[in-house]
């Protein structure tokens, strides 16, 4: 199943939630995505797509694949590296990520494919035998990083050059654990106004979807909706040679297999 947040065709009406039906239509929803789900209605016409979901939180984790690790000269971690990314980042699959006036002087803005989890229900110390009984379902994400806020004003943390508005497209659905059986097999890749820049498969995960589950909820309470973002391979803009970051009127593409593509426009504020 694959679940979509959507604005109706031909109207303003609110946001919302609905079975894609692969011809452009969906079907409605009634009820709460972390609990029963109902149809409502008959399928209607999609007009604008938007992120899947909300999260209440974001967690990310670093250098999690091992091509992404010997890009930069380090060998692969010991425990999974995590940082957070404010919600508020969250934009959908065609929208501007707009980079903010505090980041362009320095322009290195960057792309990082991604596959994200959605966690489906309330869970704590789960190991990661049962962790895939937690999962809501999966989803494509650019794990969007101004570089010098990341690393020289962050005071030693990643957050603040994650978590600029609009630096964490999603979507553009929640593909559900029956139809995605196998996470640690996907292709996923970038392209920047379409030249390849990122093209790796989950495989080269250090740390699996199952196991990053269970270390983030060892001791901490993981609520419905939260988005674990499982990290980027190698091919990021700043360990290319030259560097390649993110400029005005550039479309940045990132696709993950069996789930979809995201496909959006940078645009610097003014």
């Amino acid at each position: 199943m694959r679940l979509i947040r959507f604005v109706p065709q031909g109207t303003s009406a609110s946001p919302i939630s609905g079975v894609d039906c692969g011809d452009g239509t969906a079907l409605p929803l009634a009820g709460n995505p972390f609990g029963p789900l109902e149809p409502s209605g008959e399928p209607i016409l999609v007009g604008r797509l938007l992120a899947p979901l909300i999260p209440p939180v974001i967690m990310g984790i670093g250098l999690n694949y091992r091509a992404h690790a010997a890009e930069q000269g380090k060998e692969p971690p010991e425990r999974p590296m995590m940082f957070m990314k404010n919600p508020a980042a969250i934009c959908g699959p065609t929208d501007d990520i707009v980079v903010p006036r505090v980041c362009q002087e320095r322009q290195q803005v960057d792309f990082e494919c991604e596959l994200a989890v959605i966690i489906g229900r309330r869970c704590r110390d789960v190991s990661a035998n049962v962790a895939i009984e937690c999962i809501l379902g999966y989803t494509a994400a650019n794990d969007v990083s101004a570089r010098w806020w990341q690393k020289h004003a962050g005071g030693g943390q990643f957050n603040r050059g994650k978590s600029f508005d609009t630096f964490c497209p999603i979507g553009p659905s929640i593909v559900t654990p029956d139809e995605l059986t196998e996470p640690g097999n996907l292709r996923v890749q970038t392209r920047v106004n379409g030249e390849t820049m990122q093209d790796s498969n989950t495989s080269d995960l250090i740390f699996s979807v199952a196991e990053l589950i269970a270390f983030l909820s060892q001791g901490t309470t993981l609520l419905p909706g939260t988005l674990i973002l499982t990290g980027t391979p190698g091919g990021v803009g700043f360990a290319r040679t030259p560097p390649v970051f993110l400029r005005n009127g550039d479309i940045v593409e990132v696709e993950v297999e069996k789930i979809g593509v995201l496909r959006n426009p940078v645009v610097y504020e003014r």
